[in-house]
This record gives structure tokens, sequence and C-alpha cells, in this order.
């Protein structure tokens, strides 16, 4: 396939300047769409600076990363990628406890919000997380009890407004328009599917993405992609469908700290890289997780609370990873709260450290 004439040149996203004087999620969450911003930096004062998009950073990549393998690359990734359109008139989900689903239905007025505030891990919608240039969507499917059968939904704890298969379509829509880029979704959870919701599922996955799908083997490089028109790896954690469908990849490996404080999460990921990383593509969350401990200590507090001040911290140790065949480089790298500083910037500037070598 041929390239455009301005991908030839080794390019990196470029920072602009300019502040906002709202916090880092407002001027998002009403729904502006000023993708400049995508990739800015939030100050001490927690002020939001906006830079350049990275809606096509895979194809403006130094050719000399086009034969690199995706998983020595550097991929940023959007952790419970679909948290930003949960729905609080559905019930908890089924995979929570049955006192938390039981508070659910007595107290849902108490309940349902500190679940929603808990749960709510993004801000950016699906299009606009592609758009700052995360490559890998971590999409965790569920069927709603007494929902309609072929309705199937997101979760974490909460179910989404969104159903899956307008999602993958909303996803197809996006890489036809960026023909380029190459997607890493992972369907995980599967909460309350059958086996015949599980091969729905894959029956709409092949009719949405068809020809696009990469199926599974080596690794490919972007150049093996680009030729074949192949831009969607799909990695699926049921290993009983994965061997009835070659065009599945099996679930990717993936490091969660399960944290609340960033230096133990710190120590986790390091431990992890001491290990030796897996063989193939596999992610690092740099996602901090609750206890019921830290919410009951905290109550007036929510995951953003606990999150975004803790950011500066998780992100300079990201600038400090380099991806690559090493057995401590990193690869995919997932973080909470996309769009709200450079994080997408910082791990796409990682594929730089490769030409260095």
């Amino acid at each position: 396939m041929a390239r455009p004439e301005h991908f030839r040149k080794c390019q990196t996203p470029r920072l602009g300047e300019g502040a906002s004087p709202e916090g880092p999620l407002a001027s998002l969450r009403r729904g502006r769409t000023e993708w400049p911003l995508m990739g800015g930096q939030v100050s001490a004062s927690g002020n939001f600076q906006s830079c350049g998009t990275n809606a096509d950073w895979m194809s403006a990549l130094c050719p000399l990363l086009w034969d690199v393998p995706l998983h020595h690359l550097s991929i940023p990734g959007s952790h419970d990628t679909m948290t930003y359109c949960l729905d609080k008139k559905l019930p908890i989900a089924q995979s929570q406890s049955w006192l938390l689903q039981l508070l659910g239905k007595v107290l849902p007025c108490i309940t349902r919000p500190i679940m929603l505030k808990w749960s709510t891990t993004q801000v950016l919608g699906v299009t606009e997380q592609l758009d700052a240039g995360v490559r890998y969507l971590d999409l965790r499917v569920a069927h709603v009890p007494e929902g309609l059968e072929k309705n199937l939904h997101f979760v974490h704890m909460v179910y989404t407004t969104a159903l899956v298969e307008d999602t993958l379509k909303e996803i197809s829509e996006w890489l036809e328009s960026h023909p380029q880029e190459v997607v890493i979704l992972a369907c995980r959870d599967f909460n309350g599917l059958t086996d015949n919701l599980h091969e729905y599922l894959v029956a709409c996955i092949n009719n949405i993405f068809g020809d696009m799908m990469c199926p599974r083997g080596e690794v490919p490089t972007l150049n093996q992609l680009w030729t074949r028109g192949q831009q969607v790896i799909l990695s699926y954690e049921e290993a009983s469908v994965v061997s009835r469908h070659r065009e599945l990849w099996p679930g990717i490996p993936y490091w969660w700290g399960d944290q609340v404080k960033p230096q133990e999460l710190i120590h986790y990921l390091e431990h992890m890289k001491r290990c030796g990383r897996p063989g193939g593509l596999f992610v690092a969350g740099i996602n901090l997780t609750e206890n019921l401990t830290y919410i009951l200590a905290h109550p007036s507090e929510s995951l953003e609370k606990m999150t975004l001040p803790n950011l500066p911290y998780l992100h300079a140790w990201v600038r400090e990873q380099c991806p690559g065949p090493g057995v401590r480089c990193t690869n995919i790298i997932k973080g909470d709260f996309i769009g709200v500083d450079t994080f997408v910037s910082d791990v796409i500037r990682l594929n730089d450290k490769l030409l260095r070598c």
C-alpha cells in the first residue's frame, strides 16, 4: 500500500501551548470536542494544557519502525474503555457480591451513585479515545439479566448504556477513516454470556470487521498489516471460543497491580519487569484500584479524585520505560482518564527510543 509522502519522514507528535482555566475533566464532560486538547497535561494547579491530536500516529511513525512487530512497539491503551457511559438505571452487575446487588435493589438512590463514582474510569467516548491515540481498547462484555436476548452491553460493576454491536460499528467506521491505524480490541469478562451468546458476539465481530481482522499467528508488523489491509487484532478471553475461530487471538496478559497507592503499583510493575516480559502482546496497567477499606475511609471521594493527583507520579514511570524485545521492555500501557494529560503522547514517544538502539 502506498504511503502518503508526508508519512515518509520520522515524525513525533508535537505538543502545543495554551491553558484552559477549567479542571482537567470539566470541559470534556460538557461534550467539547476540541481534539487539539488530546495529550494535554495537568499543571500543579489542575489546569489543562492543550496539544495536538494523535489520530494518525501509527502511520506517522518513522518508517524504520514500520517493520517492528507490534509487541515490540509502545502502544497506549485505555483501562475499562467504556465506563464513560455507565447506566444508573440498570441493576448492579451480576458479577458483584449478592450484598451489593441486594443493596442496589433496596437502596438504589444511595448504592448506585456510589457505584457509579467508583466505576467510572474514562470520560472520553470511544471515537474520542481513538482520536486521542489510544490503540488498545479494554472491552468488558456482559448480558444484562432480563434484558433483550441479543442486546449485549459493557460492564464495570455497572452496565453501560452503549450496546456492544453499536460500539464495534463505531470503531469500524473510525478505522475506515484512518486506514493505516491498527487497534487491538480485548474482549473480556463475558458476564452472563451463554455459548449461544458467545457465538452471536463472534458473528457480530466478523460481520462488522470482516477482512479488517488479522487472524492469530505471529504478531505482525505495521507494514505487514498495511499490505494485507488489516487493522484489527481481537483478543478473546474465552479459550473454548478462540479454539473454534481462527480470527480470534487468545487473551492478552495484563499486569494488574490491584493497588490503591501509586508507589505500591509501581513496585508491582517493576517486580513483573524483573520476572521478564511475555513473548507476545502484553499490557502493563498503571490504573489504581480502590478497595472497600479505602471507600469506607473516603466516603466523599471517587475513583477520579483518587487517581488524578497521582497521575504525575505514575506517568513519570511511564516516561522511563522502553519498548523492544528485551526482557524488561514494555509494550501496551493502559491508564485511566485518557485525555487529561500527556499520557498517550508519552507512551507514543517511547517508540523513539527504538531508533537509538
